[in-house]
């Protein structure tokens, strides 16, 4: 390895410690409560160093958003080849929630944090090939193409959301209350997979179940 290919590695795993450290605090203290100070504190940096990286904490969260946006976007790549729009639908509900258990701090900063509308990155392409969403809605396009759903369902995006709040409600409450003495969660794996089931016998044709 070249002096010039140890300094760049050194700069990426720099840049993943910042990220990974901003990550885990603004899930726990909130986007507002956490300056670059703290992230520097914590990974044991000076502030300087992290401004070498990102020019404020706004590009930062920016950048933390496209990652883990693009990571949710592989996990669902990985059952694109499904041919059944149906059974990829039901396996990107059991991805999701496989994502939101593996990544709790990147899942609440997306899914569960109101962003500075100046930080709020741009990570909708519209191509399911980097975009989650797309990748949902042309499932969903897909299978209401095919006959398989309700007739009253005629609306991709209504449906799709349908579909998506129904997983991410679940998951989002889990995350948030999963501690909570007073539920008895179980299995909560075993518990989406019941609720995904449930949720499309609700939106398929009866013939299409």
């Amino acid at each position: 390895m070249t002096s010039k290919e140890r300094r760049e590695r050194e700069l990426r795993e720099t840049r993943e410690k910042i990220l990974n450290a901003a990550r885990e605090l603004f899930a726990r203290d909130g986007i507002d409560a956490v300056t670059m100070r703290r992230i520097a504190e914590r990974i044991e940096y000076t502030p300087t160093a992290i401004y070498h990286h990102f020019r404020d904490k706004h590009a930062l969260i920016m950048e933390l958003c496209h990652t883990d946006f693009r990571s949710l976007a592989r996990a669902f790549q990985q059952i694109g080849r499904i041919e059944d729009p149906v059974e990829r639908l039901r396996r990107i509900g059991l991805a999701y929630v496989e994502f939101a258990l593996a990544h709790p701090s990147a899942y609440k900063i997306m899914f569960m944090t109101t962003l500075p509308v100046e930080a709020r990155p741009e990570v909708h392409t519209g191509d399911p090939e980097e975009d989650a969403y797309a990748f949902l809605t042309r499932s969903v396009a897909e299978a209401m193409a095919a006959g398989r759903f309700r007739p009253e369902l005629t609306n991709v995006e209504q449906t799709a959301q349908i579909l998506w709040t129904s997983v991410h409600g679940l998951v989002s409450l889990y995350l948030a209350k999963g501690d909570a003495p007073w539920v008895d969660w179980g299995d909560i794996r075993e518990t989406s997979r019941l609720m995904i089931d449930v949720v499309m016998r609700g939106v398929l044709r009866d013939e299409a179940r």
